[in-house]
């Protein structure tokens, strides 16, 4: 059988990661660890581990190395793995995404394999090099597909709304018309309510929230692009965004989700110290599909709880990710 058009190269790690033009000709390797035998080269693309069976002892030693690995469902349940029905047909899927925006996938890979730095310096890193791709081509692309569009009409409410209950703080999203939609209002007003839960001690619990029939459909794509510069972007994201106030607040915040929550209405409740789903909810990571990573602090939250390989799989692939499998990942604590 003639394999896909796409399929994933084999032991490529050794070539340039550039062409003679300067482009990313292939941004993946791909590692059978049901043939292959043992490499240590750590390669600037994205590694691909596939097998068909169970991985034993030192096999799932050498996947850990390696930027995630597919196996089939039942088949372990370690962080680095991912499960399919059919790996190789899944690694294919994978390989065809970063084949689409090979800048934004292996910037994500190598984001993602920076451990070990605090909170702060982590941010910075994801800023960095969300900047860098929304100068890139494949972003420029994207917002050539979309379209010229309007920016978004001024709320006709309040963007978030606060509710005191004794010691309790109630936080909720409140732009339903728009999916509650991260954009420029919705953000300032959260980060507005966060600063005050995180002055005032007498508030011992955070609950934050959505209005309407999700808790949030991500950033407002009818914003992106409309940052005068990227340095200008840099420093909004790092010093007006709400993922470092969440962090202080994680100890005393529960985020309860609905609906479904796609980007930033993962990446930022991620980093509650108990997140709770409703039954139904779906999650989605669609940024590398926009040429772009992770940027409201999703390559930092998101990790944090279920791993860096998984978080890959989740960006890399864009598919919805159901309630009871992020619930076995880690992603949410409980479904109500």
């Amino acid at each position: 059988m003639k394999p896909p058009d796409h399929a994933v190269p084999r032991n490529h790690w050794e070539e340039p990661l550039l062409n003679d033009a300067g482009r990313l000709a292939e941004p993946v390797d791909l590692v059978d660890l049901d043939t292959d035998t043992p490499d240590t080269a750590p390669g600037d693309r994205i590694r691909l581990g596939v097998s068909s069976r169970r991985l034993g002892e030192q096999e799932l030693v050498r996947a850990a190395g390696l930027d995630v690995t597919v196996v089939p469902i039942g088949c372990g349940d370690e962080p680095w793995l991912a499960a399919a029905a059919d790996p190789r047909a899944a690694v294919d899927a994978l390989h065809a995404a970063a084949l689409a925006n090979p800048q934004a996938s292996v910037t994500l890979a190598q984001v993602l394999r920076v451990t070990g730095l605090d909170l702060a310096a982590a941010l910075q890193l994801e800023s960095f090099a969300y900047s860098t791709l929304l100068g890139g081509r494949e972003f420029a692309q994207w917002l050539d597909h979309r379209g010229p569009r309007p920016l978004p009409p001024p709320p006709p409410h309040q963007p978030v709304m606060l509710q005191r209950n004794g010691n309790r703080l109630d936080i909720t999203l409140n732009r339903p018309e728009r999916r509650n939609a991260y954009g420029r209002e919705v953000r300032d007003a959260l980060v507005e309510a966060l600063r005050l839960a995180v002055l005032d001690d007498s508030v011992t619990q955070v609950v934050l929230d959505g209005a309407g029939p999700c808790f949030s459909a991500g950033g407002d794509l009818d914003e992106f692009g409309t940052t005068p510069d990227l340095a200008t972007a840099h420093f909004v994201r790092t010093a007006g965004g709400a993922a470092r106030l969440l962090h202080q607040l994680a100890d005393r915040l529960e985020a309860r989700v609905h609906g479904t929550c796609v980007g930033a209405g993962i990446e930022l409740p991620a980093f509650a110290g108990r997140v709770t789903a409703a039954a139904g909810t779906v999650f989605r990571l669609p940024e590398i599909g926009m040429g772009l990573i992770p940027g409201a602090g999703g390559t930092v939250s998101i990790p944090r709880r279920i791993g860096r390989w998984r978080t890959l799989y989740f960006a890399l692939s864009g598919e919805l990710l159901d309630a009871e499998t992020a619930l076995r990942w880690g992603l949410i604590d409980d479904i109500e």
